[in-house]
């Protein structure tokens, strides 16, 4: 019973980074149609800045604070230089377009700060915490913490914020909301901005368990996938369920299942994605769209 709490624990703490990128992916999908393939890319690519300041000798929280202000507007800037001349483009113009970004986006990150993997601090104490004869890893459980107190900020944001429901209307119905005098173009900006400041969260909570490198969010932006895919492309909260449920389930099919352990585990959430989608493609939470033609 010990070692089931203790996975469930730490799958939450997996899960709950799962969900902040799935919850990127979603936000993404939501504004444009489009899932963005270079969300894991860009987050790598904050881990990094957020690595050189520490580097520079800033302190952890300030270093955090001015990597996501960076990553916010990068994703602003990425909307409008990159996708919105090819808005207008075929679904699959703008899917390209997203994939050679993540090329770009690799290239460079390993071009200035090489392939070499990297140790990243936690802010969180290396002491475990037990609880009874379970013991919790620190950075567990403060990973869990962050990811609540950012999915609160995001839930508050665009449900009591007229600029979070400008933002919602954009998304839903553009064509309306111009009509209303909402700035369209600059609302999917900001949409983009905010699933790029959600994904550097998601990127500086993983690198202390995975280590920095290029390559670090490869496997994590498959598990967003499941966990987005779970949940429902069309429901954030469902987006954050799912992240929590991939979190969990890997850790106990890794554990119990034998043949699966540590080295298949990444087949977990590939089969998740292939049962969701021949079973409920809409997902947990999500929506059926139906259009007629």
């Amino acid at each position: 019973m010990d070692i089931f709490l203790q996975q469930v624990v730490s799958g939450l703490a997996t899960g709950g980074i799962y969900a902040s990128l799935a919850l990127a992916l979603v936000m993404i999908y939501q504004a444009t149609d489009v899932v963005n393939f270079a969300q894991g890319e860009m987050a790598m690519f904050s881990t990094y800045l957020a690595w050189s300041m520490l580097n520079a000798g800033l302190p952890y929280w300030v270093a955090f604070t001015a990597t996501l202000a960076l990553a916010f507007v990068g994703g602003l800037l990425i909307e409008r230089i990159v996708i919105r001349p090819v808005e207008n483009a075929p679904v699959l113009a703008v899917v390209i377009v997203c994939i050679g970004l993540l090329v770009i986006l690799n290239s460079v990150a390993g071009w200035i700060y090489s392939y070499i993997q990297k140790p990243f601090p936690s802010p969180f104490p290396g002491t475990p915490i037990r609880f009874g004869n379970v013991v919790f890893g620190a950075h567990d459980l403060g990973a869990i913490g962050i990811t609540l107190v950012v999915l609160l900020f995001l839930y508050v944001f665009f449900r009591y914020t007229t600029l979070g429901l400008a933002m919602r209307a954009a998304a839903q119905n553009p064509v309306s909301s111009r009509l209303c005098g909402v700035r369209v173009g600059w609302m999917l900006a900001i949409g983009w901005g905010l699933a790029a400041l959600v994904g550097a969260v998601a990127g500086m909570m993983v690198a202390p368990i995975v280590f920095l490198d290029p390559n670090m969010m490869a496997g994590i932006l498959i598990y967003a996938f499941a966990s987005a895919t779970l949940g429902g492309f069309t429901s954030p909260g469902g987006a954050v369920v799912g992240g929590l449920l991939v979190g969990v389930i890997e850790n106990l099919v890794g554990t119990y299942v034998r043949f699966i352990g540590t080295e298949l585990k990444l087949t977990v959430a590939l089969a998740i994605i292939i049962i969701v989608l021949v079973v409920k493609p809409s997902g947990l939470f999500g929506r059926v769209v139906v259009r007629r033609v």
